[in-house]
């Protein structure tokens, strides 16, 4: 019965924050309900991201160096990996936002291994949804624009080339597909990924800490140590979702735009 109680992960008995105390989080300022660390967080990563851009970029240089060497990167990334592939010819008229997305993305998802911070702002999920629910309408947009609103449903609700009686079965899927599920796994996905990777990093973490300063014994401090390698694995590999998180949502929406814009895509 004692082993059992060493090796027991931490929980409520032992102080550990619980999972509705690690995400909703009381407001920061007395009284202003909204204003809590999340939304101070995506503040921060916003000037952020302004202030990185306008570094880079209010006065390039031919031979790019420091900051605009680096957001310059950035750009080609987003340039060739995202827009182009969709976007074809039109991928420089949406090139703002979607450097914007992948970068403001990426700041937020590295908010969780920054010291002090500790959080990633995605995941809270009103943050991806508004910024899923933003691409959603102008997608709708511009399909009506480009193609009309016959057009726009026509071309996505009947793909050319398959037998008619196939678009019985097809056509109602398609519909759900693209007005509904599309835009609730766009957000979804970036969701839950930094909400999952948030809670591995809080459990290991605890783990570490609880054994290593709280119940320290010999069983103890071996799971203890085991705790702080896979608290340092564990942050190595979330780095590398944070960033993947952020690419995937940015190429989702360069999807979607050059769906609408493109009716043969």
């Amino acid at each position: 019965m004692t082993a059992l109680t060493v090796l027991a992960p931490p929980g409520d008995e032992f102080g550990a924050p619980t999972p509705n105390e690690l995400f909703d989080l009381p407001p920061i300022i007395p009284g202003v309900e909204w204003f809590t660390k999340p939304v101070l967080l995506a503040a921060l990563s916003s000037i952020l991201v302004i202030g990185l851009c306008w570094a880079a970029f209010s006065k390039p240089k031919i031979v790019p160096r420091g900051v605009q060497n680096v957001v310059e990167y950035g750009y080609m990334f987003v340039r060739d990996q995202v827009a182009r592939p969709f976007l074809g010819k039109d991928a420089d008229r949406f090139m703002g936002l979607l450097l914007t997305l992948f970068f403001l993305i990426f700041v937020w998802n590295l908010m969780g291994v920054i010291p002090l911070a500790q959080f990633p702002v995605a995941s809270h999920i009103a943050f991806p949804a508004v910024l899923a629910i933003s691409i959603y309408v102008l997608k709708l947009y511009l399909g009506i624009k480009h193609q009309g609103v016959g057009g726009y449903f026509k071309n996505m609700m009947f793909p050319p080339g398959l037998p008619k009686p196939i678009y019985v079965l097809l056509s109602p899927i398609e519909f759900l597909s693209n007005m509904i599920i599309a835009p609730f796994t766009h957000a979804v996905r970036l969701f839950a990924n930094m909400f999952a990777g948030h809670m591995l990093l809080a459990f290991f973490s605890m783990v570490g800490f609880w054994f290593l300063f709280e119940k320290l014994t010999p069983l103890g401090a071996g799971v203890g140590v085991l705790g702080v390698v896979m608290t340092i694995i564990f942050t190595a590999f979330e780095i590398f979702i944070q960033f993947l998180q952020a690419f995937l949502f940015a190429m989702l929406a360069s999807m979607y735009i050059g769906g609408s814009l493109h009716a043969e895509h």
